[in-house]
């Protein structure tokens, strides 16, 4: 049996937040579950963890492992002796072709929850990275991510599906903007976590202007870089773990497993407080939305309750299909030729060996880039062949051939 790339997903689109932070793997627990795998399914050879705000998907190269074991794993794994059916939450796809056009969909953003998000690329090359640090990114991988660059690439510079700015964090300051109106500049908002989400925020807040920041992060540190690079104030997180937050118009959460960090909020206001809930599991208790004064966002209402994709945007998915589409071609057309790549690396041994005899002086001496040009002759006609197997007696035959035309 040949090797294939198989994946699990659980996403937006199969399970709600609810559902989904159940499997979240947070970064402390990744190289924990990849070594588990390793152990119970040895025959895995590449593996890449996505894990995102809306879905975590598991991608792995393998003889005979099914997408299923990997899946029934991590149920066990993350929510063991439950007695609750949760497979139905999980796509599941065994073969590559299958495994590298859901890539492709997820990579560009097709099947984000806010259609065309630009982020998710830059979050499937920093899982890959981790696969490297592993060295677990094995060739049917690497090459799916060469594929997956090289898409975003013609993507961005073939179509208008990357215009505008269409983010998670884009549209959460854009709900901030919407609730407070005229008044929305000068809200006290807290900004909870220092991660990617984080930076997001106030990476675009360049379009908004909310001068009245706050940031807290378990690690003071990154809290206060992110305050002093970006003009903010520093929140301790202590007060954060007591809910002290008075004076706060806005809460975005968006700690990593923080769950029900935010339980607590003052009752007493003249106008509704904003709560932002970005984070997977949820930082921010739902039981708070039945306060008459409190507006409350999670990532699955806040993608809903927004604008629609520009309609440019959706003009452009007809050719972002055609692109993935030409490049999944491409990637199966690889696929299809690795035999003869196998045959040819080892074939060049044999070749490079008899052709070195060739050139063998006496003293036992040759030209090296001689024997090289030859050996590369053979091989190139070899390659052009329907059929690559050749005989000995072939091969001395080709090689006397190429000799007599130097």
């Amino acid at each position: 049996m040949e090797k294939s790339l198989r994946y699990i997903s659980i996403s937006h689109k199969t399970a709600s937040v609810a559902q989904r932070e159940v499997f979240h793997i947070p970064k402390e627990e990744k190289k924990d579950l990849v070594a588990h795998i390793r152990e119970t399914f040895p025959d895995i050879s590449g593996l890449l963890l996505l894990v995102t705000c809306n879905r975590t998907e598991i991608y792995f190269e393998s003889v005979t492992t099914p997408a299923v074991a990997i899946r029934n794993l991590l149920i066990n794994t993350k929510f063991p002796n439950s007695g609750m059916e949760t497979s139905h939450l999980f796509k599941c796809g065994n073969t590559t072709e299958k495994t590298v056009l859901h890539l492709l969909e997820v990579s560009s953003g097709l099947a984000s929850s806010v259609i065309g998000d630009v982020e998710i690329v830059h979050q499937i090359k920093k899982a890959y990275h981790f696969s490297m640090e592993l060295k677990l990114q094995g060739s049917l991988l690497e090459r799916a991510m060469q594929t997956v660059f090289k898409s975003h690439k013609r993507i961005s510079n073939e179509t208008l599906f990357r215009d505008g700015t269409t983010s998670i964090a884009y549209k959460a300051l854009k709900v901030i903007d919407h609730t407070y109106a005229k008044t929305s500049k000068e809200k006290k908002v807290l900004f909870i976590g220092a991660g990617d989400i984080v930076m997001q925020l106030f990476k675009y807040n360049s379009k908004f202007n909310f001068k009245n920041i706050y940031v807290s992060n378990r690690t003071k540190e990154k809290a206060i870089a992110l305050a002093t690079k970006h003009h903010a104030k520093v929140y301790d997180w202590d007060k954060v773990l007591r809910n002290d937050f008075h004076g706060f118009d806005v809460i975005v959460g968006a700690a990593s497993n923080c769950a029900d960090l935010v339980k607590n909020i003052p009752i007493v206001r003249t106008d509704p407080m904003l709560l932002i809930d970005l984070a997977v599991p949820c930082n921010i208790n739902k039981d708070l939305s039945r306060n008459e004064s409190v507006l409350l966002y999670d990532l699955d209402t806040i993608s809903m309750d927004l604008e629609n994709t520009k309609g440019k945007r959706m003009a452009a998915i007809g050719k972002v299909h055609e692109i993935i589409a030409e490049e999944l071609s491409v990637y199966i057309e690889w696929l299809q030729k690795a035999p003869l790549r196998a045959f040819l690396a080892e074939y060049k041994i044999l070749v490079n060996q008899k052709v070195m005899h060739y050139f063998e002086t006496d003293s036992g001496e040759y030209d090296s880039q001689m024997v090289k040009m030859v050996t590369d002759r053979i091989i190139r006609k070899v390659k052009r062949r329907t059929n690559p197997s050749i005989s000995v007696k072939e091969m001395d035959t080709v090689i006397a051939e190429q000799v007599s035309f130097l």
